[in-house]
């Protein structure tokens, strides 16, 4: 058996106008995060922790902001993307274990359906996903409540 570990980490700002998801599930706020794409901050620190553990890039090569095709883009998609190359790789998902930081909005109520969510796209148990929120104690622009930022770890095994 060959075990591979991976860390991936993304930060945005928040933006009006912008509907806030996280996990690939949508948060009701008045604000979402600022990004090319949807900027699902949660799902972007995961493709780069399974990319990073498959030694298969990271998200900014396969994704880049400079592409149009992925302006506005569902970060779901990535996901399943990163997913087949994983398997290509002769890799599946062991576990996913997830930090959200952020002072708002408060994230209790919606780490259930989160859980699900990347779950569902790894193709994994829901026990085998772990989401823990943190806020920074109102340091920093992320206690300012100005951004939000993720740290993601994975466990990939040979398939």
């Amino acid at each position: 058996m060959r075990a591979r570990v991976g860390i991936g980490y993304d930060l945005h700002r928040f933006a009006p106008g912008r509907a806030l998801k996280l996990g690939g599930v949508e948060i009701e706020h008045t604000e979402g995060l600022l990004g090319h794409s949807d900027a699902d901050a949660v799902l972007h620190a995961l493709c780069d922790a399974l990319l990073g553990a498959a030694g298969i890039g990271d998200i900014g090569e396969l994704y880049p902001d400079t592409e149009a095709a992925w302006k506005d883009a569902d970060s779901r998609q990535f996901v399943i993307d990163v997913m087949k190359r994983v398997r290509v790789a002769g890799l599946q998902v062991c576990n996913a274990d997830l930090v959200v930081h952020a002072d708002r909005p408060r994230l209790g109520p919606h780490k259930l359906r989160m859980r699900e969510s990347v779950a569902g796209l790894l193709g994994i148990d829901i026990e085998c996903v772990t989401i823990k929120a943190t806020s920074n104690e109102g340091l920093d622009a992320i206690g300012r409540g100005e951004a939000l930022a993720c740290w993601v770890a994975v466990l990939l095994e040979s398939a």
